[in-house]
This record gives structure tokens, C-alpha cells and sequence, in this order.
């Protein structure tokens, strides 16, 4: 059978392995949608400002390290859905991640939800506050989510080079401090996999002597090699992580209802920033046989249903996950209170300020100054008109 047939076989046969939207599962999901709305809401009204807009008027390091603490504790919300609450095997293989590391990321997109589960990896391994995203622009846009992706200093991109060059550059260098802990994931394939875009690169590759990928898209190396350029003095090691479901892909609902996926294997690579090359020409080429190499392990992994060397990480400690879920639920209804039942109306009309300022700032992409970085321009004029 061809590669078209083989594609669209496995497509349908994924389908039919859904589970049921039960009405337990119906009533349980909007619950849990509806507490994790509400809680983002109110850690980034009431807490996520303070430290990430406020505070870092006085220092950037500083702010970075409270912000990564307020939505750490918010974060971890999502593991406790996917693991605790669905009850999805999230398995670890590969190679061990060391704690405390700045890392670079860079994973298959195989579906919408990808980036959900690497917040399970960084959760076990302390960095969940400090994980940022090279992510659509268009996601900004979610409601309440988009803020919250503004505060947490996602990437937003176009997937346009001309447009997304300068954006890119600029944040980028905004995170060479190596005081600062970070893991920057980053999606070369530039999109989701789909049957069609599989066919389309197939196409692509066989007119370009390029190799034919079945499990993964042909890796954007543009991006990537921006992210290598500008931070590479500042890593500690870079993770190539390769991402499986069992029985099938899952949707963002689907992880919502606890309909799919099962099993969610994620693979992981440790490498050297040594190992990376660093020309814009090398990297392309070091890439794309990165992306065969994952295709080919995903090919053994949906022979298999598994990838070598299980086991590397052990499973979230469920008293951990509810003590962090009390805590959260415990913030999120004193300030529910004051916000809609209290009298002073000075709250309301923070809280309606706040809505206005992330609004604006997540739309223009706008960050405050330090104070101290204007107190130095208005003394010396002539360094203002070289910042401009």
C-alpha cells in the first residue's frame, strides 16, 4: 500500500478510538475548564501584575523569578487534569534531564496540545514557571489565555520571516541573562501534523532530494537557528524531544473531557550546546537529519506502542498536586470575593484597570521599562537619542 493509503487508513482507524463524552465526563470537563479559566483570571489580575508588570520596573530578574513562582502554581493545574483527573500515563524515556539547567527545546508537533505536555516534563523537574513558547500570534488572541502568554513572555510569531525576524531578535535578546532559569520551546515544523501537509512535504521533499518523512513535517530552520544564534553562550544543554499518543492524537477538548489520549510517551534527547553547529547552513542540514531520526523513531514507536529506555521520570506526587490545588483554589475565591461581593470599590476598579492594561500590552506586545534604565536616559540625553 502507498504512503497516501497508509496515511488515511491510520486516520480513520484513529478516529473510531475516542472514548465516549459520557455526561460524567461532560459535567467533570466544563467544571474543570471553568476552574482553570477563573483561576488564570485571578492569578494574573491580582498576582501576575504585581510581579510581572510592577515589579519589574525595578528589575527584570527579579520579576522573572515571582512571576515563574505566581503561574508555577498555576500551571501545575494542567498535569493534575491530564494525570490525577483524566488519568493519562504520561511515560518518560530517553535520556535524564537535569534539574536547574537553561535549556532550548525542540520537539515533533504531532497535534494541537503538544506544548500542554512538556509542562509535565518541566513540572517534575522544577522549571514549570520558567518555560516559554515560540507560538502563533494568533493565540494571543484567546481570551485571558493570550494575557497570560504575554506575562509568561511567549514568542509570538506569523511564520513570516520578514515580519517575525525583528520580533524574534528583539525578545530573544531579552533572555541571554544566564542568572535567569529558562526553557524555550520551539516547534520547527512550524505547524500541527495533518494527513494533507504530510502529503504536501512528501511532495516537496521528493522534488527537492530532500528525505521522505512519514510521522513528522520537514523541519523550518530559520527560527531554530535564531534561537541557537542569540542564546548559545547562555545554555546549558539543548532537549530534542519526540512526542507519541496512544491510541490517537488528541484535541484540545479531548484532553479537557478525558476522552483521549491514554498514553502520551514523550522521548527525550540531552545534547551538548557543542553539538549543535553554528552555521546557519549546518544547522539546516544537522535539523533535517534530526527530523529523519525522529521519524524514524516514531515509526518504531507506533510498531512497538513504545519508545527505548522507559522509566526515566517517576510519576507526579498526588498529595504535591493537592496541596497546590488547594492553595490556588484558596487565592482564586478570597479574591473572587472581594472582586464581585466586596464593597470597596477601589478593587473593582483595579481590577477593571488591570483588564485594560493586559489587554493593550498583550495586543501591541508592550513591556514596561526599568526605572532605572529611564532615570539614565533623562540625565544623559545623548544616550536616549542612541537607544532611538
Amino acid at each position: 500500500m502507498n504512503q497516501v493509503g497508509t496515511l488515511k487508513m491510520k486516520s480513520r482507524k484513529d478516529k473510531s478510538k475516542h472514548s465516549a463524552l459520557t455526561p460524567v465526563r461532560c459535567i467533570r470537563g466544563v467544571i474543570c475548564l471553568v476552574v482553570l479559566i477563573l483561576t488564570a483570571f485571578v492569578m494574573l489580575v491580582f498576582l501576575g501584575f504585581i510581579s510581572a508588570v510592577v515589579l519589574r520596573l525595578f528589575s527584570i530578574h527579579y520579576s522573572r523569578r515571582v512571576t515563574s513562582m505566581v503561574f508555577a502554581s498555576w500551571l501545575a493545574l494542567w498535569p493534575l487534569l491530564f494525570e490525577k483527573i483524566n488519568k493519562t500515563r504520561v511515560i518518560f524515556s530517553g535520556e535524564t534531564v537535569l534539574t536547574k539547567e537553561r535549556v532550548l527545546l525542540f520537539a515533533n508537533h504531532r497535534t494541537e496540545v503538544d506544548w500542554m505536555y512538556i509542562w509535565d516534563l518541566a513540572l517534575r523537574k522544577g522549571s514549570l514557571g520558567y518555560i516559554k513558547y515560540v507560538l502563533k500570534r494568533s493565540l494571543m488572541k484567546l481570551p485571558i489565555f493570550g494575557w497570560a502568554f504575554h506575562i509568561l513572555e511567549f514568542i509570538p510569531v506569523q511564520r513570516k520571516w520578514d515580519l517575525d525576524e525583528p520580533i524574534m531578535h528583539q525578545m530573544l535578546s531579552t533572555l541571554q541573562d544566564p542568572r535567569d532559569s529558562l526553557w524555550l520551546a520551539i516547534f520547527p515544523e512550524g505547524t500541527d501534523f495533518t494527513e494533507q501537509k504530510c502529503i504536501r512535504g512528501q511532495k516537496y521533499a521528493a522534488e527537492h532530494g530532500l528525505p521522505i518523512l512519514k510521522n513528522v513535517l520537514l523541519p523550518k530552520t530559520k527560527g531554530f537557528f535564531a534561537c541557537m544564534e542569540k542564546l548559545r553562550i547562555s545554555l546549558d544543554a539543548v532537549l530534542d524531544v519526540t512526542i507519541g499518543y496512544k491510541p490517537c492524537c488528541p484535541s484540545f477538548l479531548d484532553n479537557v473531557f478525558g476522552l483521549n489520549p491514554s498514553e502520551v510517551h514523550i522521548h527525550i534527547r540531552h545534547l551538548s550546546v557543542g553539538d549543535i553547529p553554528s552555521s546557519e547552513d549546518e544547522v539546516g542540514s544537522w535539523l533535517m537529519n534530526t527530523f529523519r531520526l525522529k521519524d524514524e523513531l516514531l515509526s518504531e514507536f507506533y510498531s512497538t506502542g513504545h519508545f527505548p529506555n522507559e522509566g526515566t521520570e517517576e510519576e507526579l506526587c498526588t498529595m504535591k498536586c493537592l496541596v497546590n490545588l488547594v492553595g490556588v483554589l484558596a487565592i482564586t475565591s478570597i479574591c473572587t470575593f472581594l472582586t464581585f461581593f466586596s464593597s470597596l470599590w477601589i478593587i473593582k476598579l483595579y481590577v477593571l484597570l488591570v483588564c485594560v492594561y493586559l489587554a493593550f500590552a498583550t495586543k501591541y506586545n508592550y513591556r514596561p521599562p526599568i526605572f532605572s534604565h529611564l532615570c539614565k536616559c533623562f540625565r544623559n540625553p545623548n544616550m536616549k537619542q542612541a537607544r532611538d
